[in-house]
């Protein structure tokens, strides 16, 4: 399962509307050149070929320009969606003006861009849409350059309004499922890039919580941290505690442990919060897991073992937060596999790919879905199911992505990839 660390660049509905009519008018040039085609060749029907030539023409323009913007642009506005429609009733009242206005049944397509109109635009430009089209089969009711019918047609011209009729019929009922369906399908999806925003929004909102209550922790701990840290300093002085090895000993070790307390706050406070440390370290890709990697054997009865694919170094800015993210990772793996975990990082393009593996017995299935969901956890304590919480939007906040899935062998594999920018060393990032 992939979680995307920062919301795909999904494209507004406007975006989808014109490529829609993009769409609409590809269908529509092939449709008037075979109309074109069929009436001359089949019903002997002389048509200005000219102008009415000149409609697909300027559209096949028209489609190869909006297609080049809708690589640049990702919105529209309702005034852009007007004029792109108002050109589609222009280019149609043109040809119906030189092929009979009225009297050519074609007439009614009007109510296939009156129907769009009303969907894709605000009431108040769908309504001048509507009227726009009113006017233009008012105006080709009484003005309009008649049909050339030959001598057979000519006395039955009511026959060729009929099967022209029926022809538009099918076309347009064709033209209106289409429009529908993918219109449908363009609102699911609105409604699952909405449902990814607000469940973004709920975590982004927990994350504060979390922070604040990180906050509240780190200053209620300061003062008893602080206390042992003065009583353990005093300790170090007495000449007992001097004069025994032993004393000494756990001294330094419970001096340690007070340190690694501080640092877990510390560390617990940057990943719920900013991602820039108070105090950065600019240092190497290589140094900084190789450092990484160097703690965590120190802890850990089993292996860690470090895969090095990364390539040429390159000067980043490393802090706690980045830190916490990945051990988190390590943590939760060298809990299910305590004998080996595997770490390795390799660049791909412009970011850098960070994978630990286990030999663990993997995710279960119903695991795969919650993955990075807060409190979603097997360990069965209260509180669980943060580690990967906290990972997946931390890596969001550095413009990455984290994927969880279970290995074909046995074991877990997370992978987190992140782009090299976030990380990189810049002169006015204080060292």
């Amino acid at each position: 399962m992939r979680f995307l660390a920062t919301p795909p660049k999904t494209r507004s509905e406007s975006w989808r509307s014109i490529y829609l009519l993009l769409q609409l008018r590809w269908i529509a040039v092939i449709g008037q050149l075979l109309t074109i085609v069929t009436v001359v060749q089949v019903f002997g029907v002389v048509l200005p070929l000219g102008p009415l030539l000149l409609a697909p023409l300027l559209l096949i323009v028209l489609n190869l320009s909006v297609s080049a913007i809708l690589q640049r642009r990702r919105a529209f506005a309702q005034y852009e969606l007007f004029f792109a429609l108002l050109t589609d009733v222009g280019l149609l009242s043109w040809q119906l003006f030189h092929s009979g206005g009225a009297t050519n049944p074609f007439t009614f397509l009007f109510l296939l861009q009156i129907v769009i109109g009303a969907v894709i635009l605000e009431s108040r430009w769908a309504w001048v849409i509507a009227g726009i089209a009113g006017l233009a089969v008012f105006t080709l009711t009484f003005f309009y350059i008649p049909l050339r019918l030959p001598p057979e047609q000519a006395g039955d011209p009511f026959g060729l309004y009929l099967l022209g009729s029926l022809f538009c019929f099918l076309l347009t009922a064709g033209l209106l499922v289409f429009f529908v369906v993918r219109l449908d399908r363009n609102r699911r999806e609105s409604d699952k890039a909405l449902a990814q925003l607000r469940q973004q929004a709920a975590e982004e909102d927990h994350i504060i919580r979390m922070g604040l209550l990180a906050s509240g922790a780190a200053h209620e701990l300061g003062t008893p941290l602080s206390l042992l840290s003065v009583v353990l300093g005093d300790w170090a002085r007495l000449p007992r505690i001097a004069q025994d090895a032993d004393l000494r000993a756990d001294l330094d070790d419970m001096r340690t442990e007070l340190e690694r307390c501080k640092t877990i706050v510390s560390g617990i406070l940057m990943s719920a919060g900013e991602m820039r440390g108070e105090a950065p370290a600019v240092t190497t890709v290589r140094g900084f897991f190789e450092e990484l990697v160097a703690e965590w054997e120190g802890r850990m009865h089993g292996q860690l073992r470090f895969v090095d694919r990364f390539g040429e170094d390159m000067t980043i800015v490393a802090d706690q937060g980045l830190r916490q993210v990945i051990g988190n990772v390590i943590d939760n793996a060298q809990e299910v596999s305590p004998h080996l975990v595997t770490l390795t990082i390799a660049r791909e393009h412009e970011r850098i790919a960070i994978t630990v593996t286990d030999i663990g017995p993997g995710f279960a299935p119903d695991m795969l879905a919650r993955v990075g969901q807060p409190y979603s956890s097997t360990k069965g304590r209260d509180g669980g199911g943060l580690g990967l919480f906290l990972v997946v939007n931390v890596v969001r906040k550095l413009g990455g992505s984290v994927e969880v899935t279970n290995r074909e062998n046995g074991g877990a594999r997370v992978s987190l990839s992140l782009p090299l920018t976030a990380l990189a060393y810049t002169k006015d990032v204080p060292a």
